[in-house]
């Protein structure tokens, strides 16, 4: 009976993820969602730089707090180790809907691409970039990333070996695929508005500072990793410097 709870919360878990997911492409894009990152304002400036600094907050210390393994060693004494990942992945969702729920647009534009061939070019770049950051979940191992293995593996009775690292296609030539596709969807825009200027710095801000607190772990965990960093640049793809060999590790 524990072993199914355990599978059906990570199954519930995952789909919250993802139907949040698909309803955050359009919040960003502004495409097809009843409120998107630019929606009318209707809180006053003050208030509503207040809230969206206090939203993005939020959502940063949970989500890099929470990945810290002396917060998992922590949460494992209350809870299954099979769902740390499953909960890690709920309460990640819950803070993104949070974000989007109570989010306050400010107004005003900063530019604005008016030729069609331009803004469908950036709207192509923003959704392609929504498409790297989940191929490169896959690359990896994208049911480990969201708690899915464990909680399957915990109903077989199977052990859970830890993943080792690896470099499969793009995490040869960046060291962080899916945080260049968060990059991407948050500027690749034709209309940047302050509110989504706000927005695209504060989450950028987050990325740079959660790659530092990502690859201390990794360098303490795996002394390899340090190697690797020297090889292969962050954010910024280089073939000069890829991998060549197939042993050679990649970030998670």
């Amino acid at each position: 009976m524990k072993r199914t709870l355990i599978l059906l919360y990570g199954v519930a878990s995952y789909g919250f993820f993802f139907v949040t997911f698909l309803y955050a492409i359009g919040f960003v894009g502004n495409l097809w969602v009843p409120k998107s990152i630019d929606s009318e304002p209707t809180l006053s400036l003050s208030t509503a730089i207040l809230v969206d600094l206090g939203l993005l907050t939020l959502f940063a210390v949970q989500h890099s707090g929470m990945a810290r393994p002396a917060f998992k060693r922590w949460l494992t004494r209350f809870i299954p180790q099979a769902a740390e990942r499953s909960t890690y992945v709920l309460l990640s969702t819950v803070c993104m809907a949070l974000l989007m729920y109570y989010w306050a647009p400010l107004g005003g534009v900063i530019w604005s691409v008016e030729n069609e061939i331009g803004a469908l070019t950036l709207n192509g770049l923003y959704l392609a970039s929504w498409g790297l950051l989940l191929y490169a979940t896959f690359l990896i191992n994208h049911f480990d990333l969201f708690g899915l293995r464990q909680v399957w593996n915990a109903f077989r009775k199977s052990e859970n070996k830890e993943l080792k690292f690896v470099t499969p296609a793009l995490y040869r030539i960046v060291r962080h695929p899916i945080y260049v596709g968060w990059l991407g969807i948050f500027w690749f825009t034709p209309v940047m508005t302050v509110t989504h200027a706000v927005f695209a710095f504060g989450a950028s801000a987050y990325i740079v500072v959660g790659i530092k607190l990502e690859e201390r772990d990794l360098e303490n965990a795996h002394p390899e990793y340090s190697q690797y960093k020297r090889k292969v640049p962050a954010l910024i793809p280089s073939f000069k410097k890829r991998l060549t060999r197939p042993t050679d590790t990649a970030v998670v």
